[in-house]
Order: C-alpha cells, then structure tokens, then sequence
C-alpha cells in the first residue's frame, strides 16, 4: 500500500476528528511550543518512556497521546509506516496526554502489556477497538480490557500491575511534563526536539525526513 493510499484511508477513520486529517497551529503557538521545548528539553523523553525503535537513532519523534483520541487513532498507521520505512533511523517516544475520560487507564493498560512485552500488540488492538470502548463522557473499560486480551495480555496480571508504583509514576510524571510543556491537545509531535508547526500527515512525514537528510 503506498503513502497516499494509507493517509486517504486513515483519514476515512479519523475525519470527524481531524476535520480532514489537518489541525494547524497558529504562528504564536508555534513560536510558544518552540521556546518551552527550549527550556525544556530534558522534560521531552523521560528515562522510563516507551520507545519504540533502535535507541541509537537519528530522528527522534516524541508523540503525546491519548488513547482515547480519535486524531492519535488515526495518525498511528502513519507513524507506524514511517518507522516501518526508517527502522535504522527513526524511532518513537511515546509520552500520555490522558485528556479523556477513562484514559488514564487506557494508559495503565499500555504500559501493563509493556511489562508483559505486548506493547505494541496492546496499543494496536486498543486504537483499533477505540471506537467501541472510548465514547466520550461514558467510556466501557472492560471492553479496553476485552480487547487487550484478544492480544495477549494476561489481563489477570496486568490488573494487578496496572497498580504498581512504576506504572503509577510514568503516569503522574507525563501528567505533570503536560503542564509543564502547556501541552492541550493530542497529537502533539516533535521531532528531534522541535515541535511539528503542522499537525497534518504529510507534514509528519515530510519533517521527519527533512531531519534525516540533516
């Protein structure tokens, strides 16, 4: 399947929150977003942050998202291509923005199938049921759960680790990184520490491959 193909179908998946798969940042906050990721640079990747991809990595995308997100739903198969197309060269720091309700233990979720090496099965079957599980104002978490264990996840185990310290302080370390950074809406995407100025498709792909060729 070539690129266009994939952002024409993603965008079928998320147009009623991407309003066409685009949501521009005005100059001043751009200009903000740059002068926090500035100041703030060590506040970006935290040490016990998913990544996925090879640590030594040229480009660096840090993503904040919510699970429940119906924009980071469908941005997922494009940054999942692009790391796909780039596995040497690029990989991705996953930081939660959990902005809806019943995402913060969407996230719990994630980082418990992390524990049990199914991260990425985990977020995949999570984003692909979002739009069972995560209507807004009454979210089902047992069908996040539900389809977490269709796969792989021990959900008896993950419930228990869903409690543990660790997991309970990424949480509240990304939460307070949000306000920090004065982060309001997901996506957000830096790439290599600067903010994405357009959060559209192709200007992910075309600002990732702009600092490839740097």
């Amino acid at each position: 399947m070539n690129r266009r193909t994939l952002v024409i179908g993603t965008l079928v998946v998320g147009i009623a929150a991407l309003a066409g798969g685009t949501y521009v940042y005005n100059t001043n906050m751009v200009e903000q977003t740059v002068t926090l990721a500035n100041e703030n640079a060590d506040v970006l990747v935290r040490p016990n942050s998913p990544v996925v991809g090879r640590d030594d990595a040229r480009v660096t995308i840090v993503e904040f998202l919510d699970p429940a997100c119906e924009a980071c739903r469908a941005f997922y198969p494009v940054v999942k291509q692009i790391l796909d197309e780039n596995p040497e060269d690029v990989k991705l720091v996953v930081r939660y923005a959990p902005f809806h309700e019943g995402s913060e233990e969407a996230v719990a979720i994630l980082e418990a199938a992390r524990v049990q090496d199914l991260y990425i099965p985990v977020m995949e079957a999570v984003f692909a049921s979002q739009p069972i599980w995560a209507a807004h104002g009454s979210p089902d978490m047992e069908l996040a759960w539900s389809a977490a264990e269709g796969a792989g996840l021990d959900v008896e185990r993950a419930r228990s680790d869903v409690r543990s310290p660790a997991i309970v302080a990424l949480i509240n370390q990304d939460k307070a990184d949000l306000e920090q950074l004065e982060i309001q809406q997901t996506p957000t995407f830096f790439i290599n520490g600067q903010p994405l100025a357009e959060t559209n498709f192709d200007r992910l792909d075309e600002q990732v491959h702009e600092a490839l060729d740097n």
